[in-house]
């Protein structure tokens, strides 16, 4: 909402809105050119049409917005096709928040597996957690179910945190599995290190999908499941989504 406020701001400044109506080969050129000239620091990736005539759909990283053909008017919100009773939006916003979960790459998560797999899913999570916790003290059950799960750092309370410097701690333990497992039991110490790590980058990009409490659950599809799901419950999620 304040990134739509500041557009909506600098299109009455800078009269950038007031273009006319281009034909529609035209549109994509024209609204990427307006957004850039407004909003510089957002990458556009994507534009394509909507079902409503004159309408674009914009997807800048996990941001979905819909853009008039001339860059006059931006909307946020779900479009719903009321003849299918259809939410438009919420698969569009998946496939962009899949792509910026796996841009953090594997390389920064600590992943916990079993030997053969039917699902992978991303949590983020903070060390000092409950539900984290009770999230973790299940993970042998997760991996009988086939679930691999990646972890992704999300301190809370931020930088400089005892729960951000635990997570430092755990990616620079020469055993990121042991050191993680250690760090979520309540009263576990484990030593302090610090070497390079991803714990910024994991919160930049939960702060980016809106999220703010943990764990969060993204399914290998990009929905997001927001708190903890018993194993069980969450591999009857999995089967259905597959089906």
């Amino acid at each position: 909402m304040v990134k739509t406020a500041r557009l909506l701001v600098a299109c009455a400044a800078l009269t950038l809105c007031a273009a006319p109506a281009l034909a529609d080969k035209y549109a994509d050129a024209n609204i990427e050119a307006r957004l850039a000239k407004v909003l510089p620091g957002d990458k556009v990736d994507s534009i394509r049409e909507t079902p409503v005539t004159g309408l674009y759909e914009v997807v800048m990283g996990p941001r979905v917005v819909y853009v008039s053909g001339d860059g006059r008017y931006l909307i946020e919100g779900r479009m719903i096709d009321l003849a299918l009773r259809k939410n438009l939006t919420a698969p569009q916003e998946a496939e962009a928040r899949k792509r910026v979960v796996d841009g953090i790459g594997e390389r920064n998560m600590v992943i916990f597996s079993p030997s053969s797999y039917k699902y992978t899913i991303t949590v983020f999570t903070d060390l000092d957690c409950a539900y984290c916790r009770k999230l973790h003290s299940h993970i042998a059950e997760y991996e009988a179910e086939g679930i691999r799960v990646r972890y992704v750092f999300f301190p809370r309370e931020g930088v400089g945190s005892d729960s951000f410097d635990k997570s430092v701690a755990v990616w620079c333990s020469p055993d990121r599995q042991a050191a993680f497992t250690a760090a979520v039991k309540q009263g576990w110490e484990i030593p302090r290190r610090t070497c390079p790590n991803p714990v910024r980058k994991g919160m930049e990009v939960a702060e980016s999908l809106g999220i703010s409490g943990t764990p969060a659950i993204v399914l290998g599809n990009g929905d997001l499941i927001p708190g903890y799901v018993p194993p069980g419950r969450l591999a009857a999620i999995l089967d259905g989504k597959s089906s």
